[in-house]
């Protein structure tokens, strides 16, 4: 179970900054996109602002097989929704880690994540006019930009070109769809290599080649480029740009391949020390819930919204940071610190009532609930 000091947290929001190491989160929604792609969104108990430059990636740490195992995966949402991050996971056949997060992972669940990295983002090259290109599941980084554009309401041209083997197989199209609706700034285009017999399809069909480019952004020697897919993909793309002349200063590319070495060797280093300072005996304290007759231990400073999840006691919770009071609950008796941004009246306090996203337990507890 994840601490953290209250001291740290930052006043009038009581909210912390994400920043690059090793991090516990808990998965919080699985999302099914496609018959083979899923989104994992993650979170944390206390408040974290997930903020991260658009395009970048962080690198999952599992226990697959009794195996630590590293695999890298970009970050599909928006810093634009600061208090999560997602990751869009393709299934592929005889993937060790695709396959187990499909198969185990759920809402609910522990893992350590690190991150976030990558030097492929938009914010390192900021553009008046792009054309984001992808393949497959290349979709999560670029989307991840044209989220963070249209949540900010910028004034960036954005020429959205997706490819697909089919319309099935098509990532985010009703979200797509919805951006081509509300702003000017976003045009899409859809690309679909194949259709099933008897299956209605308007968009491109094919493969991606200059000619149809030439269709989908007849500018495109203006706009600065992102692409991301399959290596394949990606180098169909960079010869078709090189052979029309394209200034391929501005041509900026993320490929799906192997976590890169840098951060593998990283993100060791982070585990292993994350495991010496697990292995040194941690203070505990005990944590009851009178209503529900449940107890567990918890570490000192754990919060309490998170010791009662563990508990499997259930208290509604909304904002998470400790303005709208939807998880007050009465301590009978015990220790603890509370932070809190105006949820509760200092009536209520009086009378042992505490909210439960922002207070950590410093000794033993007992909780009415």
């Amino acid at each position: 179970m994840s601490q953290f000091n209250t001291s740290d947290f930052i006043n009038p929001m009581m909210t912390q900054t994400w920043r690059n190491g090793r991090h516990e989160v808990r998965c919080v929604k699985v999302i099914a996109e496609t018959h083979d792609v899923t989104t994992f969104t993650f979170g944390m108990s206390e408040p974290v602002l997930f903020f991260f430059k658009p395009g970048q990636f962080v690198t999952l740490e599992l226990e697959i097989e009794g195996q630590r195992v590293m695999r890298s995966y970009t970050i599909s949402s928006s810093p634009s929704i600061p208090y999560s991050f997602s990751i869009t996971v393709k299934r592929v056949e005889g993937g060790q880690v695709s396959n187990w997060l499909h198969d185990n992972l759920k809402s609910g669940d522990q893992i350590a994540v690190h991150g976030p990295v990558g030097q492929f983002n938009c914010m390192d090259f900021p553009a008046d006019k792009v054309l984001l290109l992808s393949g497959g599941v290349g979709i999560t980084p670029v989307m991840s930009m044209a989220r963070w554009w249209f949540d900010t309401d910028s004034e960036v041209d954005m020429v959205f070109a997706h490819s697909a083997r089919s319309p099935k197989d098509i990532i985010y199209p009703l979200e797509l769809e919805y951006m081509t609706t509300r702003i000017e700034n976003f045009k899409m285009h859809l690309i679909c290599e194949t259709t099933e017999i008897g299956q209605a399809w308007g968009g491109y069909r094919g493969y991606l080649d200059k000619a149809m480019l030439g269709l989908i952004a007849p500018d495109f020697m203006q706009r600065e480029v992102f692409c991301c897919g399959p290596e394949p993909y990606m180098k169909a793309v960079r010869q078709m740009l090189e052979a029309a002349g394209y200034d391929m200063s501005r041509y900026h590319e993320e490929s799906f391949g192997a976590t890169p070495v840098d951060d593998v060797e990283q993100a060791h280093k982070h585990a292993d020390a994350a495991e010496i300072e697990n292995q040194q005996p941690k203070d505990r304290v005990q944590v009851s819930f009178s209503d529900s007759d449940k107890t567990l231990d918890v570490a000192i400073g754990t919060n309490l919204n998170q010791a009662a999840q563990e508990a499997g006691v259930n208290i509604a919770k909304a904002c998470g940071v400790g303005i709208c009071g939807a998880c007050r609950v009465k301590v009978e008796e015990g220790e603890f610190e509370m932070l809190q941004n105006g949820g509760i009246s200092e009536e209520e306090i009086a009378q042992g009532y505490v909210l439960s996203c922002c207070t950590s337990v410093t000794g033993n507890i007992r909780i009415e609930y």
